[in-house]
């Protein structure tokens, strides 16, 4: 009796792989991945980039780890992710550091103080000018 060149064709029972425990899924590289978009659009708003940004590097580095030991797919969206989360992050500060800036300019106060005193929308329209050649000489 002789043997066939080729093993024989599998079936789908053998096929089916077996349930190790072991989640196939990276949902912290989605999740970077997601929050590191919105905080690059958003990136102007405090929630957006800063909050959105930070939780977007948080995952995308537990992501990427979970990928580098093998428990998990996609590491490089988890990067990807992260750093879209650090870039939407920076801008953020950026944006912020610039809003207190001019929060606590002279020329801000002497504008806030102005409107204060101001009782009609005549006195408010002159401080809005006299804001702007302060702010532009």
């Amino acid at each position: 009796m002789s043997y066939p060149e080729h093993p024989p064709a599998r079936t789908d029972a053998m096929n089916a792989q077996h349930d190790t425990g072991v989640r196939r899924g990276n949902g912290m590289a989605v999740a970077a991945l997601v929050l590191g978009i919105l905080a690059v659009v958003l990136f102007w708003t405090v929630v957006g980039g800063a909050l959105l940004g930070l939780l977007a590097v948080v995952f995308g580095v537990i992501g990427a780890r979970k990928a580098r030991g093998g428990r998990a797919p996609h590491g490089a969206m988890s990067i990807v992710g992260a750093v879209l989360g650090a870039l939407g992050l920076a801008a953020s500060v950026v944006i912020i550091a610039i809003g207190a800036s001019i929060l606590n300019s002279d020329e801000f106060k002497d504008f806030d103080d102005c409107v204060r005193h101001a009782d009609t929308q005549s006195e408010r329209d002159a401080c809005a000018e006299d804001f702007d050649r302060d702010v532009n000489d």
